[in-house]
């Protein structure tokens, strides 16, 4: 799906994709590329309830922690006006999809190889091994791959534009996804067969 002309104070492109995607290292390469700010919800979460995410978590529960994500999400979509990119789960709420809808919205897919690679040593709340089917406790990494499977078609069916990110560099992801969305600045260099 090609994305549309959007108001020139919505933001540039929303990342989504699964924890480890690298929506904010991207997301960063992108907005340096196009002279824009970049707005990580997550950080913006953290800046306004005085709480890491996991703490939120432990002390108040994910219901209310997807409650506030979607206000959040809402209110910097509607400020910020650069990149942004949204927590691993923010899609799978129904208010921000709903919020979702008329910007451009970017994929950034993973291999469940590479994701878990990068994520596997943080204390993230959905990777804590825990009670799994039958008598059988999950890892990390199995509920990795789970919620991944999980989300998938969720992020497909929400992005305009889906690319994979999984052995390619920032900047290489920057440029392709700025020619997708017709936004790569007239001053730079096209390469030869890439779209634009």
């Amino acid at each position: 799906m090609t994305a549309g002309p959007v108001s020139d104070h919505a933001p540039v492109a929303v990342l989504i994709g699964f924890m480890g995607a690298g929506k904010s290292t991207v997301g960063v390469a992108l907005a340096d590329l196009l002279g824009v700010g970049f707005c990580d919800t997550d950080h913006e979460i953290v800046a306004r309830a005085g709480r890491t995410v996991a703490e939120i978590f432990v002390d108040e529960g994910e219901p209310y922690f997807r409650q506030f994500e979607a206000e959040v999400v809402a209110d910097v979509l509607t400020t910020h006006s650069g990149v942004i990119a949204l927590g691993g789960g923010a899609v799978m709420t129904p208010a921000v999809r709903a919020v979702l809808a008329g910007h451009r919205v970017v994929h950034l897919a993973v291999s469940p190889d590479a994701g878990f690679a990068r994520v596997r040593s943080s204390k993230r709340p959905l990777l804590r091994a825990g009670p799994g089917t039958g008598s059988v406790d999950t890892t990390p990494e199995d509920r990795y791959r789970a919620l991944l499977a999980e989300r998938a078609e969720t992020y497909q069916r929400v992005a305009d534009i889906t690319t994979d990110t999984t052995g390619r560099a920032p900047a290489a992801l920057a440029d392709e996804i700025a020619r997708a969305l017709g936004v790569l600045p007239a001053s730079a260099p096209r390469d030869e067969g890439l779209p634009s």
